[in-house]
């Protein structure tokens, strides 16, 4: 809940966070951030009264029906910039790569805001939040808020452009990065002219192409992770953690999508480095997209979830407060708008993904069973989505925890099943560069969390798996994934196992164990029992 080009709210006050074990003894320290988080309260709650509207308004459902109490569509959009670095990185060529660069780094479709230069300074100190008006490029009024505070005599300034909550036209000004056909002008400040700013006015000058620019984006989802994952008052959180200490770095998804976008080399990881110039345009597209959407979105939507948690326990309990719109970011980001309201649409966020695995490994339905519908995984999660605003408005901040690890473990279950899917492309079926660059990509984005409950087992993985990897043996993937779904909190029945249409029945795996259908209990669902008591190696890694 937060801005990534610019700071507009703040670190919200904080949880002490949960006290876990990981099997190899790691000491996770607490950072804290007071002085930023002083300093940046007072923007946060203008910036909610900003963008927020009454208790009593009504939103279009998200996903699997999920109801938000907030407008969030202008945060379910940036799944536009991902379709959009999608489809240039798919024309395999070097502008098509260059326009998907610039989309993931500038961005276009979310937090879309005007950088003004006045011809004569602010009469007076304007607060964040601010109404401003002025002409359109067509001519229609275009209203804002001030992006920041600004003081008397100002004149270089920023204003973010109001949002409705339609998802197909929810702001009319998007420049960004986004190649001149996806742009949309009508509704940009025009040129030159006057704005209104807290009723007062003044002239103004600008660039429409090149001063209109966004706050949220796809790349700023990691190179933020830092600040708001690792540095913020209750942090680190688990999740990033096991990232940061696997890969030695905060941004380890942008440093990877961006190296798949220029062809070049990720040599400064502690493990699982890939050099990207091994691959041509084909590779290298998976790598990226995949890379941003499974990576970098993924771990800011247990993020959203996590804040929402801080929040709940500062005693934000209001439907327009911070715990529930940090909760209802978080289901804004995993389902992005293009799912539509019931789910039918063509996502490119982490919930589309799930749907694309369980045809692979016959988990769809609400029975886990079927090899078409919604995947369980996506039931399951939306149904806990629901589950997590209750408990915010009841103020069962204790169960909301429990919620948010069930809530992880699973997200995390579409990223196994694409790893050893592409196993079996690459090990069994011989499959060539594609498949190569997704089975990698698919198991950067899980394998910390496998490292931390079982080295080896992560080891065996990232060898079979990394880019320029010599071999790859399905079986060995297969059994390696396995040995560690107790400690992840997931099921053998939740993941299945890799679906031949022709066989009707899985793929058959050497040495492998015999499916367990019970559910797993994640260890995280015994944190209340967990917290203050001396975990042994059993309890490993409790956030997974």
């Amino acid at each position: 809940f937060q801005l990534f080009s610019v700071q507009m709210h703040a670190s919200s006050s904080r949880m002490q966070p949960f006290s876990y074990q990981l099997h190899k003894n790691l000491n996770v320290q607490r950072h804290y951030n007071n002085f930023h988080y002083r300093t940046m309260t007072h923007f946060k709650t203008l910036a909610l009264a900003a963008l927020l509207k009454g208790v009593s308004a009504s939103y279009d459902k998200i996903g699997l029906g999920y109801e938000p109490k907030t407008n969030v569509v202008d945060r379910a959009t940036v799944d536009l910039d991902q379709k959009s670095l999608g489809s240039h990185v798919g024309l395999q060529t070097t502008d098509g790569f260059a326009d998907a660069n610039r989309v993931y780094r500038d961005g276009g479709n979310s937090k879309s805001y005007a950088v003004i230069e006045l011809k004569s300074g602010l009469s007076n100190d304007v607060a964040q939040g601010a109404p401003v008006s002025g002409t359109a490029i067509k001519g229609d009024t275009v209203t804002g808020v001030m992006f920041h505070a600004y003081n008397e005599g100002d004149t270089s300034i920023r204003i973010q452009y109001d949002i409705s909550d339609d998802a197909t036209a929810h702001v009319m000004c998007k420049i960004g990065g986004l190649p001149k056909a996806e742009q949309v002008e009508a509704g940009c400040f025009k040129g030159d002219g006057d704005v209104i700013i807290d009723n007062e006015s003044y002239g103004y000058d600008y660039n429409p192409q090149t001063d209109n620019r966004n706050g949220r984006t796809l790349r700023g989802f990691s190179t933020a992770a830092k600040t708001k994952m690792y540095d913020c008052e209750s942090c680190p959180y688990p999740e990033h953690n096991a990232f940061y200490e696997y890969y030695g770095v905060h941004d380890y998804g942008d440093q990877w999508v961006t190296a798949a976008l220029d062809g070049t080399a990720v040599a400064g990881f502690s493990n699982f480095n890939a050099n990207f110039n091994a691959y041509g345009f084909e590779g290298r597209a998976e790598a990226a997209k995949k890379g941003s959407a499974y990576v970098n979105v993924h771990m800011y939507v247990i993020r959203e979830f996590r804040d929402a948690i801080d929040d709940c326990k500062n005693g934000k309990f209001k439907d327009n407060d911070d715990a529930v719109l940090a909760w209802d970011e978080g289901v804004a980001f995993y389902a992005g708008s293009l799912e539509g309201t019931d789910g039918s649409g063509a996502g490119v966020f982490p919930m589309a993904l799930a749907d694309k695995r369980c045809q692979d490994y016959k988990t769809c339905g609400s029975g886990g069973d079927a090899l078409t519908g919604f995947s369980k995984v996506n039931i399951d999660l939306f149904k806990l989505f629901n589950q997590g605003t209750v408990e915010i408005s009841q103020k069962k901040c204790v169960d909301l925890e429990k919620t948010v690890a069930e809530i992880s473990s699973k997200m995390y279950i579409p990223l196994i099943q694409g790893t050893m899917r592409y196993a079996h492309k690459v090990g069994t079926l011989n499959e060539g560069e594609k498949a190569k660059s997704e089975g990698a990509t698919f198991a950067f984005a899980v394998l910390p969390m496998i490292a931390n409950c079982d080295d080896i087992a992560a080891k065996t993985i990232a060898a079979n798996m990394a880019v320029g990897a010599s071999t790859t043996n399905y079986a060995d993937v297969v059994n390696a994934f396995e040995s560690t779904y107790s400690c992840l909190g997931v099921s053998q029945s939740e993941v299945g196992r890799l679906w031949s249409l022709l066989d009707d029945a899985p793929y058959s795996v050497v040495n492998a164990g015999v499916m367990n259908v019970e559910s797993s209990a994640s260890t995280f669902s015994m944190i209340g029992a967990a917290v203050g008591a001396v975990a042994s190696t059993v309890f490993a890694f409790a956030m997974m």
